[in-house]
Parts: C-alpha cells; sequence; structure tokens
C-alpha cells in the first residue's frame, strides 16, 4: 500500500520533492553538466516577458521553493537521493 493511504496521511496532501533548495534555473544548468551539455542561457525578466507566453509567464512567476519536513516525518521517509545532484549523479 503506498504510504500516503496510511491511515495517519489520510486527508492530508504533500508536495513531493528532494531536500534541495535550488532555483530552477540552477537545476537546469545542474542537469545540463550532468549530462555534459552547457548550461542553458539565463534571461532577465524582462526578456522573459518580451520572449514567453502568458501561460509560460504565469508559471514561472508561481515557481516557489518548498519544504518536504512534513511529507519525511509523516510518512517515515528517507530519501535515497536527498538532492537532484545525487539523484543526477545516478542516473
Amino acid at each position: 500500500m503506498p504510504l500516503a493511504r496510511r491511515q495517519r496521511a489520510r486527508g492530508l496532501t504533500f508536495n513531493v520533492n528532494d531536500d534541495s533548495q535550488w532555483t530552477v534555473g540552477e537545476y537546469w544548468a545542474l542537469a545540463a553538466a550532468a549530462l555534459g551539455y552547457p548550461p542553458p542561457p539565463q534571461v532577465t525578466w524582462a526578456q522573459a516577458q518580451a520572449q514567453l507566453s502568458p501561460m509560460v509567464l504565469s508559471f514561472w512567476s508561481e515557481s516557489r521553493r518548498l519544504r518536504n519536513a512534513r511529507m519525511k516525518r509523516v510518512l517515515g521517509l528517507q530519501l535515497r537521493y536527498p538532492t537532484a545532484q545525487e539523484g543526477l549523479a545516478q542516473a
């Protein structure tokens, strides 16, 4: 039975994520490096507004850093790869 279906987690919502506190740009640079590619270009918010659709801008403006302490505490999880860097190294 999946962990979230256990009685103690019933009715709770979890943001599932690792322990990383990187920005999205930092993550994509890390992923590119792991695959042997140069980091993607970074643009200012003004440049993004000129280049991206309203839907994409809406997504990026709502991007948040998440904490996973409740997920680990309530579900009793110990992450195999606590950060994206550790996970990407094993990929």
